[in-house]
């Protein structure tokens, strides 16, 4: 039997077909979000064949209208997906496109308190991009060219508007790039700090989302717990292992 889970983020979908007999992964895919969520949603289905298939992410809702899918929410996703990457963890970080969540187990796989900032896109996915592009960075050299950065600069503003509008004014004042960037993921960093104290910081961490990839965010992070964080080797893709798992059950 192969089951499926189907991540509808709202940056990015992600699908993993599994062997429910030992939880082998023999497919993976991934795409960009686009409007017509339900189109390419489909169109990644249509290349893959399964006997069950669970959503989660942003957009599961719309998957249960479209095509009568079962869904579960991120949190047990999450929570599932990464226990079994990495067994016994205690917490889960995950930055995503346009939400910070961290997810508190009990050590089985158990989700038994979440927090969530989906109210605004600060210390998000699409935070890191706006203001990478306003750095005239790649997204995936971002976090190289803050860790060649020195402290000293501050950035003042979580908001997305706002921090972009300051970024610009200290390159006007003559600030270096790498400084500023190095500021900006101090700051992600201490907004997610601040969420896994108000949760208990308790290791193993898993790190997870799309956010996971960035190595200054891993360092900075990592630092301030004082712990090494758990890195899944696809951080991106552990809510559609989590809910392909749970459609194996």
């Amino acid at each position: 039997m192969q089951t499926a889970g189907l991540d509808i983020g709202s940056r990015s979908i992600e699908l993993i077909v599994i062997d429910s007999s030992n939880g082998d992964i023999l497919s993976v895919s991934e795409t960009e979000t686009t409007p017509d969520m339900a189109a390419v949603c489909r169109s990644m289905i249509d290349r893959v064949s399964f006997d069950r298939l669970i959503v989660t992410g942003y957009g599961r809702a719309l998957a249960e209208v479209a095509f009568g899918f079962s869904s579960i929410t991120e949190i047990k996703a999450y929570a599932r997906g990464a226990q079994a990457l990495f067994p016994g963890c205690r917490t889960v970080l995950d930055i995503g496109g346009q939400d910070t969540k961290v997810i508190s187990l009990d050590g089985t796989g158990r989700a038994i308190n979440f927090e969530m900032n989906d109210r605004c896109a600060a210390g998000t996915g699409r935070f890191l991009e706006m203001i990478a592009a306003a750095l005239k960075y790649d997204l995936s050299e971002f976090g190289a060219g803050a860790l060649s950065g020195k402290d000293g600069v501050q950035i003042s503003s979580m908001c997305a508007v706002f921090a972009e509008s300051e970024v610009i004014g200290l390159l006007t004042r003559g600030a270096r790039r790498e400084d500023i960037a190095l500021a900006v993921h101090h700051a992600i960093a201490t907004r997610a700090i601040s969420m896994l104290v108000r949760m208990g910081i308790q290791p193993p961490i898993v790190f997870a989302g799309g956010a996971a990839r960035n190595q200054c965010l891993v360092h900075l992070i990592g630092e301030l717990v004082k712990s090494e964080l758990s890195i899944p080797q696809n951080p991106q893709m552990v809510g559609a292992l989590g809910a392909a798992l749970i459609a194996a059950d």
